[in-house]
């Protein structure tokens, strides 16, 4: 059995408790509203600065776990129950772009499906060259999303940065979008974005950070801080390499003064606690996964101490 095998198999183990808790079978929309609501009064939630408004701290990613073909029934109904298990526990946030395929009309079909659209807070991206470009595929966005109004419209991967947020700052004055923000995925941009977020007025910056791909903490993270930036992290389990790091391994002992039940959960509990960071979005295709993962943003956090506690014991 391999060692990404043994940990899938694992992880299910953990998440039979958590089936029942947050309502992995199908409920009716107003249970399903209900039941949400009932699971953010628990929690984490962080401010986006500058605002009165604050979101669950753990959200939900779609690139890859949600570019299925859209005729597929049964696949459909998976990421259906996906999205069910994560807004039954309690999550807001969900992300997605173009640029993954089928990704956005799944989500949406699926939000539309459990009438849950009007609670998400929908963010997406504009991933194309030129103005009239990018307003046409951000329009087919909102189209396939569901929404008149966009929560949040990112530039994935800082593609014609300058011409899209002119379009974005026109589009959020006239009230289409209600904030704006920047996205990339290597370590190798974050000064980049760094030096981006203290020239531009942008909302939100979307990076990869997680336990074992710190860099975002010697300067990324920081200057969010310091200009008032909310922070989406993306991939927090390092496309899932990081539980092929700890295989079978039993959790820390000391992981339940966390209520950490799996790695997945004290994964994620290393980034919630940085106070920089607004949301995390992993993705999955597994409702277990997504109850599981969604739960990691209630409970206690980490301080500074036991985060380097945490990193020690990923390498032991």
């Amino acid at each position: 059995m391999s060692t990404r095998h043994r940990t899938d198999h694992g992880r299910r183990r953990t998440l039979k408790g958590l089936a029942a808790a947050t309502g992995l079978t199908a409920l009716p929309a107003g249970a399903l509203r209900a039941a949400g609501e009932a699971a953010a009064d628990d929690m984490v939630r962080r401010p986006i600065p500058g605002t009165d408004e604050s979101l669950p701290i753990s959200g939900l990613g779609t690139a890859r776990t949600f570019d299925i073909d859209p005729t597929d029934a049964e696949a459909v109904a998976r990421r259906r129950a996906v999205l069910e298990a994560f807004v039954a526990g309690g999550g807001r946030v969900v992300d997605s772009s173009p640029m993954y395929g089928h990704a956005e009309t799944v989500l949406g079909r699926a939000a539309a499906d459990l009438g849950v659209t009007d609670r998400l807070f929908v963010a997406t991206k504009v991933w194309t060259r030129g103005a009239e470009s990018g307003r046409e595929q951000m329009t087919r966005s909102f189209e396939r999303l569901g929404v008149e109004t966009m929560d949040l419209m990112q530039v994935h991967n800082l593609l014609d940065l300058e011409t899209h947020l002119a379009t974005l700052a026109a589009w959020k004055a006239e009230g289409r979008v209600r904030y704006v923000g920047l996205t990339h995925y290597t370590d190798a941009r974050h000064d980049d974005l760094a030096r981006l977020i203290e020239r531009h007025p942008v909302d939100f910056v979307q990076f990869n950070y997680n336990i074992a791909a710190r860099n975002a903490e010697d300067r990324l993270l920081p200057a969010c801080a310091d200009n008032g930036v909310a922070v989406i992290v993306n991939e927090p389990f390092e496309k899932g390499r990081l539980f092929g790091r700890v295989g079978d391994r039993p959790l820390p002992g000391w992981a339940a003064d966390l209520d950490c039940r799996s790695w997945a959960q004290f994964f994620l509990k290393y980034i919630f606690g940085h106070p920089a960071v607004t949301c995390a979005i992993p993705a999955t295709s597994d409702p277990g996964h997504a109850a599981e993962n969604v739960a990691a943003g209630r409970g206690p956090l980490p301080d500074a101490a036991t985060r380097k506690r945490m990193v020690a014991a990923l390498s032991e």
